[in-house]
């Protein structure tokens, strides 16, 4: 469970991360449908703040995709409601092209060849052709950005349901683009039990589709440079067996088990020479980058190790060409090929302090698509050209909110069991850094993290005179094992005292006042809101946006609906492995509303399928049968990552509304 965001569900798997030295041209892309992204360099900073409109609607681009040859880039636009791919020249900035996936979610844009866009969206909903839990169901379409014609992937399989398991694989080979993709089949349709995950090739000229591989436990396959099927994952969830397995003397067989561990190894590719499994193994907290050649018997020592790692792949062999490694605010590449090293210098020297990070190369990769995001700089997008030395900027994600950045510094505090805990303090404009409101903004996950990044939420709140704390709280990714380790058990506990730990040391420090502090958050950051208002008294107010409440039924609920690692990821957080354990009642703030003095405010989607709708009505009725003071918000058709502009702005202004009631900024 993660901080809401459109974009945040979108795949990276494909590549991992999914004007000095340049010359900086006039914007690559206009027109009606994506021209608001496109605010000059320089714009004076306006005196009055945005209207939440800036920064509660979808971002203007989601995504930006380079052509193969370099010729053509692809963008995932928003406009309202609506996501449009706009395909346009580089030469020229015309659209040749345009895909309009509507209310679909695009959670993956990628070219295979520089004929095909694959684009892959998703739609909340029960599964097709059998009985099964709500879900965010993918589909995938290709797009000939020449004829414009769209084909939808997988259709009309015998025994197979219309969709992809995850965004498909593309390979090039002797000149044939084609699609491998995972769909879901069943060999009995009266029975689901019997549901396997499929591998199949399509040929994209003539969409025509083989069936390459099926199992009853696989739920990943990778394929080489020419196709062929290399490696699967298969996982039992009802043992809790992980097994990587290749082909070995005619026939399929395990080379690597576990069982019972807390998270997965992922596949996530080819290794550095083609020919081995790269996958990502988690471990016992400490993420690693291995290699599992395809004749040895184990997988060899890590690549890489620590931190957040995002392997990057050569666009036309799909080996591994590098990787990203980011621990605490240090991100940093590293590449196999001394050509990739120096273009990446090139591009870091031409951005300085700007924290540049690839989002997509050419062929060739002379030719980079590039996201800048800094403290002081809001994100973009900039086509880099190597050959030529020039630059051009391709707009920015929230461009009517641009002129209005708050500034976020990096804070470090000691919790109250001595514990080192990180954070960010985001400063509202033209406003003393004394004594000021302060907005409590924990991430979800919890397993994840906040960075120095640009964040919508953060700075809407910053926006109207709050500051805002976001703490990297124990069991937090993407720092080091003893953090995330750390936070096993301590759901509710010392994941919740960290916050407050952090509250106090502002208050220490003089820059805010701690009688003027609320709390607001999304998912496991909505619970942390509950949590404050029901277990820790320190606030005014507490917002909670798909937050869980009652940790018995979302426990028995995760049985049914949740396969057993996420089960087991969950218990160890909670610090039980018994779902019928006391301790869960005394950690769900549903169950203990008599304590709660301070107004709350509630907020949920009814298509939310990570954390069930039920959880906040639970908690409401809870607070109307103790008289307890609440609002209750419900976002239609919303799923758990605020995928809508609508409902996004209508959780924006909610909350907004709630603080300046509750805890006027001024």
């Amino acid at each position: 469970m993660s901080r809401v965001d459109a974009a945040g569900a979108r795949s990276a798997r494909r590549r991992g991360t999914r004007a000095e030295s340049f010359a900086l041209f006039l914007a690559l892309v206009s027109g009606a449908v994506i021209g608001r992204a496109f605010a000059a360099e320089g714009d004076v900073p306006a005196t009055a703040p945005p209207p939440l409109e800036a920064f509660g609607r979808l971002p203007a681009i989601e995504d930006v995709e380079i052509s193969p040859d370099a010729k053509l880039v692809a963008l995932t636009t928003t406009q309202d409601e609506r996501r449009v791919i706009v395909v346009k020249r580089v030469a020229d900035g015309e659209t040749i092209g345009a895909l309009n996936a509507g209310d679909g979610k695009v959670r993956d844009l990628e070219w295979a060849g520089s004929k095909y866009l694959i684009v892959t969206t998703s739609r909340t909903g029960g599964p097709i052709m059998t009985s099964g839990p709500r879900g965010e169901w993918l589909s995938a379409v290709s797009f000939d950005v020449h004829s414009h014609q769209q084909d939808q992937l997988l259709k009309d399989i015998p025994n197979a349901i219309n969709a992809v398991v995850v965004p498909p694989r593309v390979r090039v080979i002797d000149g044939r683009a084609l699609a491998y993709a995972l769909g879901l089949t069943f060999p009995s349709l009266v029975d689901a039990s019997t549901s396997r995950i499929g591998l199949f090739r399509i040929d994209l000229a003539t969409m025509k589709t083989t069936p390459l591989q099926a199992g009853p436990n696989t739920y990943d396959w990778l394929v080489d440079d020419q196709g062929k099927p290399i490696a699967t994952a298969t996982f039992d969830r009802t043992s809790g067996h992980w097994a990587i397995e290749m082909e070995r003397r005619g026939r399929w067989q395990p080379v690597k088990t576990i069982d019972n561990a807390i998270e997965l190894p992922d596949i996530v590719g080819l290794g550095r020479d083609g020919r081995s499994v790269l996958l990502l193994d988690p471990g016992d907290g400490t993420r690693a980058l291995r290699e599992f050649p395809l004749d040895a018997d184990d997988w060899n020592e890590p690549l890489a190790s620590g931190g957040q790692l995002v392997p990057l792949f050569d666009p036309v062999t799909h080996a591994m060409a590098g990787y990203r490694q980011s621990s605490g605010d240090d991100g940093r590449y590293t590449f196999y090929s001394s050509a990739d090293a120096a273009m990446w210098q090139a591009i870091v020297a031409a951005y300085p302090g700007q924290g540049p990070e690839l989002a997509s190369w050419s062929d060739d990769r002379r030719h980079v698509i590039v996201r800048v995001d800094s403290p002081t700089t809001p994100p973009a997008y900039a086509y880099v050209d190597l050959d030529t030395r020039a630059a051009k900027w391709i707009g920015r994600p929230y461009p009517d909110a641009s002129s209005s950045l708050a500034k976020t510094i990096p804070i470090e505090f000691k919790a109250s069991d001595g514990l080192p805990i990180t954070g960010y303090l985001t400063l509202p404009r033209e406003r003393p850094a004394t004594n000021l409101p302060l907005v409590v903004l924990p991430h979800g996950g919890p397993a994840a993290r906040d960075s120095l990044r640009y964040d919508w939420w953060t700075q809407a709140i910053a926006s109207r005179g709050y500051a805002v704390l976001r703490v990297n709280y124990r069991g937090s990714d993407g720092f080091d094992r003893e953090l995330l380790r750390a936070g096993y058990g301590q759901w509710g506990r010392k994941m919740e005292s960290d916050l407050t730990d952090g509250v106090r040391y502002l208050a220490e420090q003089g820059r805010i006042d701690p009688k003027r502090v609320c709390i607001v958050g999304a998912s496991y950051g909505g619970y942390a809101a509950l949590a404050g208002a029901a277990f820790v008294g320190a606030y005014r107010c507490a917002a909670a946006v798909a937050g869980p409440s009652d940790m018995h039924r979302f426990v028995a609920w995760a049985r049914v609906d949740k396969s057993a690692a996420t089960q087991r990821y969950l218990l160890a957080l909670l610090g039980t492995d018994d779902p019928n354990d006391p301790v869960l009642e005394r950690i769900s703030p549903a169950l203990h509303v008599e304590n709660v003095t301070v107004p709350i405010l509630l907020i949920h989607g009814k298509d939310d399928t990570v954390v069930p709708f039920e959880q906040t009505q639970i908690m409401a009725d809870a607070l109307a049968r103790a008289g307890k003071p609440y609002q209750l918000v419900v976002l239609d058709h919303e799923d758990h990552w605020l995928s809508r502009s609508d409902t996004r702005l209508q959780m924006l202004r909610a909350v907004m509304d709630f603080l300046q009631r509750n805890n006027p900024a001024d």
